[in-house]
């Protein structure tokens, strides 16, 4: 078996330069293998295990994921607008366009994930057949393909809502009649997910680690099941699935709601369970919360203990397979792509790696939700300027390790969290590593961008600049380093889909909803995300420096902190798009301004002006995506979601 799934790669990117973060992931199938022979042998049945697998929705790209731009956490300039998920954010999507469609999208890096579902639906239904195989074997593909095909369907359901489960495939001779198949209630929609999860579960085939990391890294095993249970329960649980009044009018060809219209607070009770027995499950496997010793094990570099934190907290996310990484996702396309657009230029170049170098680009409104050093909002904070915060101010020693020393910056940058620093790079900022004079015998260096009229970070060609002046450093590589001033060395590593810092707020927010207030259980795990970050825990932060100190004591005030703590935690990695709708918060929240710097000042001294670069619309029914109408054309038993 050694190198078995390595020769079945069509393509690596990049490998010659970076490596592979994830080798069975890295696989694309060919499309040529008949059923005839897809289950010949072992060598072609674990070909189509992989190409089952590779259906996947690619994390890593902005045209493949709607999470990434279409909630406005991350922007990008104005000369890249037509990028997918921000139009669908910007009020352009349609049943005839489909921005980004997974139910019937025939596009090259799109795939439908119906089609998905009918591979593993084959697999399940021929990998007995395989003589080669051994037992263990067969039950383990049939455990991992069970998963895989509820992912499927979980992605359909939180991105369009109520969907037809495909249990099994349609016979060749069905009649089209027949195969015109219609949308199911969401409970049951989500019942059937769960159903299959149970099922590879308790089939006890499914390994806790991988333990041959050469040529199975990326498969799913028993901790996989159970985040995404737990997931999956979350989701049913929050109130876009549960009781949605707004909903109360969608109803199917049976003149029944598609939705549940009575709230069933049993469900938060069972979310709870499931992620706590995620949380145990994760524990035996050693996936944990991912801590400095952890960085300075893979890094010789000396850092302060300021600047070792803030390399930590990068580094949670983008060291490859980590302990704190439950799944990550390397289908292609991989992460060179966002880490381009999400550096920045740390001097004068007279060419660029790619047109997208520094695009990605932070708005205010994610700038502001971190909390300030004191573990507290911004506007809550008792000894926060909040009402200056546009103003400027010039670094001093007792921030020279976060903001370059005589420097001139916003007061937004002085006195945060330490995972701003860790995910946010900004004008006049400390960037600690990426530069190519970061040797390994060196101390990691602290370069900044400079980001007003003429300098190195701003324009540099049209439409090739950031168009806010922060840029999303956490999703950088610590050894993706500039070669010089003109290209740039790429690490991939895997797109932290699912990560134990997520898993312990869902467990969080489960506990607390399951409850009538908030106790101690609730407070000590979101803590150990706190504590982790360098900060004080809930109770005593809000009571010490906050003007609300009695929010952490009441359910609301609670779900308020826990949702605030994963827009933090989580920044930058998809999350919030998800979280927003499913917590129906988006039409309150996603109807703003999108603002930063006037980056395109012609004086320094103009550069600190909030600049308004798009107005985002959200109305009830951006909540889900809109079927294809070509697909509501071939089968009229389909029901469009409201309001498209």
């Amino acid at each position: 078996m050694k190198n078995f799934f390595m020769k079945l790669l069509v393509f690596v990117l990049l490998a010659s330069a970076t490596g592979s973060c994830g080798k069975f992931l890295d696989v694309v199938p060919d499309n040529v293998a008949t059923l005839d022979n897809a289950f010949s042998d072992r060598y072609n049945a674990t070909k189509f295990l992989a190409t089952c697998y590779w259906g996947i929705p690619k994390s890593a790209g902005w045209n493949e994921n709607p999470g990434m731009l279409g909630a406005f956490e991350i922007t990008l300039n104005k000369d890249r607008r037509s990028q997918g998920g921000m139009q669908a954010a910007l009020g352009e999507n349609s049943s005839t366009q489909n921005l980004i469609d997974y139910w019937g999208s025939k596009g090259e890096f799109i795939r439908s994930l119906y089609a998905g579902i009918r591979d593993c639906n084959t697999f399940l239904e021929r990998i007995d057949g395989v003589q080669d195989l051994n037992k263990y074997e067969k039950e383990r593909m049939k455990a991992e393909i069970k998963v895989v095909k509820a992912y499927y369907h979980f992605y359909l359901i939180k991105y369009y809502g109520p969907i037809c489960p495909l249990k099994t495939n349609t016979p060749v001779n069905e009649s089209t009649e027949g195969i015109r198949v219609y949308r199911e209630k969401i409970d049951d929609c989500f019942k059937y997910v769960l159903e299959l999860l149970d099922e590879a579960i308790k089939s006890n085939a499914l390994p806790k680690v991988i333990e041959n990391r050469a040529t199975e890294i990326g498969r799913f095993t028993l901790p996989v099941a159970h985040f995404l249970k737990a997931l999956v329960s979350v989701y049913w649980a929050s109130p876009l699935f549960n009781g949605n009044g707004d909903y109360s009018g969608f109803v199917n060809q049976n003149n029944e709601p598609f939705f549940n219209q009575t709230y069933d607070a049993s469900r938060w009770e069972a979310a709870a369970t499931a992620c706590k027995e995620a949380i145990d499950i994760c524990t035996e496997a050693g996936i944990r919360l991912y801590q400095k010793s952890d960085f300075l094990a893979v890094s010789s570099k000396t850092t302060s203990d300021t600047t070792l934190l803030i390399n930590t907290l990068r580094s949670a996310v983008t060291q490859k397979w980590n302990p704190e990484i439950i799944w990550g996702n390397s289908s292609y396309p991989a992460n060179w792509g966002y880490q381009i657009a999400a550096i920045t230029r740390f001097e004068q170049g007279t060419s660029t790696p790619s047109s997208n170098t520094g695009t990605l680009s932070i708005p205010l409104s994610t700038v502001e939700t971190f909390y300030s050093d004191k573990g507290v909002p911004i506007n809550e904070d008792k000894t926060y300027p909040y009402a200056t915060r546009y103003n400027t101010r010039i670094g001093d020693d007792a921030h020279n390790v976060l903001i370059a020393k005589g420097e001139t910056t916003a007061l937004l940058n002085f006195d945060r969290e330490l995972r701003y620093y860790a995910t946010l790079g900004f004008d006049r900022g400390r960037w600690y590593g990426n530069h190519y004079d970061n040797l390994p015998e060196n101390d990691i260096e602290a370069r900044y961008p400079r980001n007003r009229f003429g300098e190195y970070s701003s324009v540099f060609n049209p439409g090739e600049y950031n168009a806010t002046g922060y840029w999303p450093k956490k999703l950088v590589s610590m050894n993706t380093t500039w070669r010089d001033a003109n290209s740039v060395s790429e690490e991939t590593y895997p797109y932290p889909d699912m990560r134990f810092a997520d898993l312990l707020l869902l467990y969080a927010e489960a506990l607390n909803e399951s409850k009538t207030a908030p106790d101690a259980e609730v407070y000590q795990v979101v803590d150990q995300i706190r504590i982790r970050a360098g900060l004080q825990g809930v109770l005593e932060s809000w009571s010490n420096y906050s003007n609300q100190p009695q929010k952490p004591t009441t359910k609301a005030g609670m779900r308020e902190i826990i949702q605030q703590e994963r827009k933090i935690e989580l920044a930058c990695e998809s999350s919030y798009y998800w979280d927003s709708r499913r917590w129906k918060t988006a039409v309150r929240e996603q109807n703003r301004p999108i603002q930063g710097w006037n980056v395109y000042a012609s004086v320094a001294e103009e550069y600190y002006a909030v600049t308004t670069i798009y107005t985002q619309k959200f109305t009830v029914r951006d909540y889900f995506a809109p079927i294809p109408l070509d697909d509501i054309i071939r089968n009229p038993q389909l029901v469009q979601n409201p309001g498209w």
